[in-house]
């Protein structure tokens, strides 16, 4: 029997199926390739102790904060803000517009990584080592890219589909097992590597000499990545949440999961790349070129690289189609509220309409190449303008509106219609002052110091 909501939806039939549900959104590709890389550029160890402080303190203020709008409203993104305060109607539609701009090009690279999990399983892995040639011949040429995108968006829309409980939830009690065997098989292998110790001590030791501003504000970026924050997922996932399961408990669990992910993602990609890079820091720097370039390379050069390579990219693949199921299922569930349609034909429509601008993803590094924003290609400048600017914007107005206008008590008696809400302290604290300080930091970093 499929479990509703108070309002008749479509809901999770059981607190395991949310917990697996919230976090495969929050395990993603920011965990998998970008927490990795930021950890090894801003002094490893030192990294991850403030991460791990803001994940426990500003993560969770977020995260409890958008879990209980969405279960005492029950409704979408859009409608959920403006049922708190019809004022703020408008950051209901500013933070639904972010997984209409995130979706489409977050499907393009899950198509990227089905490309390579291919090109490993057919045991051609060694053709993608060596310059970066082989990613830049992939993507200059838009045939192959559109393919592996039109095919990873489609296998999103069908878990999408399905609906809440026979998808959504089905899907994540199965990849969610699968993608944690993986990640701690693969990263238990990459540290019986010869000289894979020194990487590891870099890795977790913090070094307290490189902190800095820098760090704190990579830090905090890193959590939107990780956790899903301030883009109407966690809202939407709320709205299925049912009344007699903890939020507070689910929060810190769901915490654990995507940290603990993170975590592991860097100790297979630190210490190889810092073994079959002879130490060299520098080769950690290599941002997003890292999965598609440097990795592979480390794959070619490991014994039994063909198939870590294989399984490396099958967990990347399981990450990123979590999160795009996450992605899609917001945005469905904004059209099905606003136009009161069923759940297929807004999903197909949904599909097409983010395979459309998926397309200027695509094209924007093969027929358009030449065209840029601000200096950047067309899924470069649609994950700053998300990623950097809404998303801050939204988690601000978000703080202001529950820490000044609707006032705290909002989210604790949601939370606190079945339990003691322990970390009442802690939440007045970061929602009213921490969190909107962050922000404004993030903020300013993003418009003065990137462009």
């Amino acid at each position: 029997m499929q479990t509703k909501t108070q309002n008749g939806k479509a809901g999770f039939g059981s607190k395991l199926g949310f917990i697996l549900a919230a976090a495969g959104s929050a395990v993603g590709l920011g965990n998998i390739w970008r927490f990795p890389y930021l950890a090894a550029k801003y002094g490893g160890g030192m990294f991850l102790l403030v991460y791990l402080i803001f994940a426990v303190t500003f993560g969770f203020a977020l995260m409890t904060t958008e879990i209980a709008i969405g279960r005492r409203t029950g409704k979408s993104v859009i409608q959920a803000y403006s049922d708190m305060n019809r004022h703020f109607k408008p950051l209901g539609w500013l933070a639904g517009a972010i997984p209409v701009i995130i979706l489409p090009y977050y499907c393009v690279i899950g198509g990227w990584v089905l490309r390579y999990l291919t090109t490993f399983v057919s045991g051609a892995g060694k053709s993608a080592a060596g310059d970066g040639s082989y990613f830049t011949n992939f993507i200059s040429h838009a045939g192959t890219p559109m393919l592996f995108f039109g095919i990873f968006i489609a296998l999103t829309a069908v878990v999408v589909m399905l609906g809440v409980q026979k998808g959504i939830e089905k899907v994540s009690k199965f990849m969610m097992p699968l993608l944690l065997v993986l990640i701690v098989g693969i990263s238990i292998y990459t540290l019986t590597l010869p000289g894979a110790i020194d990487g590891l001590i870099y890795y977790i030791k913090p070094d307290f000499s490189e902190f800095s501003i820098k760090t704190v504000i990579a830090a905090v970026g890193q959590l939107f990545y990780s956790m899903s924050l301030a883009m109407g997922i966690m809202i939407t996932y709320g709205s299925y949440m049912r009344k007699e399961d903890s939020i507070e408990s689910s929060v810190r669990q769901i915490e654990v999961f995507d940290t603990a992910v993170a975590f592991l993602a860097g100790l297979i990609i630190v210490p190889a790349v810092f073994v079959f890079s002879g130490g060299d820091k520098s080769a950690l720097n290599a941002g997003p070129s890292l999965m598609f370039i440097t990795l592979p390379n480390v794959f070619h050069d490991m014994v039994g690289g063909q198939i870590v390579g294989i399984v490396f990219f099958l967990l990347v693949a399981l990450a990123a189609m979590t999160s795009s199921i996450s992605l899609m299922e917001t945005v469905v569930s904004i059209v099905e509220e606003r136009f009161h349609w069923k759940r297929t034909p807004s999903c197909l429509i949904v599909t097409g309409v983010s395979f459309l601008i998926g397309l200027l993803s695509v094209f924007g590094y093969s027929i358009w190449s030449d065209f840029t924003i601000f200096h950047m290609q067309m899924l470069d400048f649609f994950d700053y303008i998300s990623n950097n600017i809404m998303m801050p914007i939204v988690a601000l107005m978000t703080c202001i509106l529950v820490g000044f206008v609707v006032k705290t008590t909002y989210v604790e008696n949601e939370i606190e219609k079945n339990e003691r809400f322990r970390s009442k302290g802690l939440y007045r604290i970061m929602i009213k002052f921490i969190c909107p300080i962050c922000m404004l930091l993030i903020l300013f970093s993003s418009l003065f110091l990137t462009l």
